[in-house]
């Protein structure tokens, strides 16, 4: 069984949302050949084929959460609006990763500074999830509802529909094509 994929049919059991998030997780979409792009949605897709959730969610990967035309692939946008992905794109990175101890204040200040936040975060080795239950307690004292919804302004393709440009998330270089 794939290292994860025991944890995402728990999360998904549990009634979390589960996402295609690109296989390799190396190389933002938007710098690899069209074949190569398609090919990393793909794989995911053959390891979620057991999961039964209303919407197919996506995820680009960016390379330290910075947006910009080189997470998306022309082909691979073809690809999610044949397939009726939602994509989601975020607006708020704290650097978890990076800064497993002072992410939390950066995450706590765009939370409560925005009608909508959509954190990104990681589950990795590092002691940054040691303060998640603080997150999510300040939150919630703070009155802050939390959920598995999506901001307008983080979904510029819902069910395969572009509802938004997304010229600012797909590549224009034709090399990798």
């Amino acid at each position: 069984m794939p290292a994860g994929l025991e944890l995402a049919q728990r999360a998904s059991q549990e009634g979390h949302w589960i996402g295609n998030h690109t296989f390799s997780h190396k190389t933002p979409l938007g710098l690899l050949s069209a074949e190569d792009a398609v090919r990393e949605i793909e794989q995911v897709e053959e390891l979620l084929g057991w999961l039964k959730q209303p919407v197919r969610l996506f995820r680009p990967y960016a390379g330290a959460g910075k947006l910009g035309p080189h997470i998306l692939q022309p082909a691979a946008v073809e690809k999610l609006q044949r397939e009726r992905y939602t994509c989601v794109i975020w607006n708020s990175v704290p650097g978890d990763w990076r800064d497993p101890h002072g992410w939390l204040d950066r995450a706590l200040q765009d939370a409560t500074t925005r009608p909508w936040s959509l954190v990104v975060l990681h589950d990795l080795p590092n002691g940054a999830m040691d303060h998640l239950d603080a997150f999510i307690r300040r939150l919630r004292d703070d009155g802050t509802e939390i959920t598995q919804e999506f901001p307008a302004e983080c979904t510029p393709m819902v069910d395969g529909k572009v509802h938004r440009s997304m010229a600012d998330y797909v590549t224009s270089n034709q090399q990798h094509q």
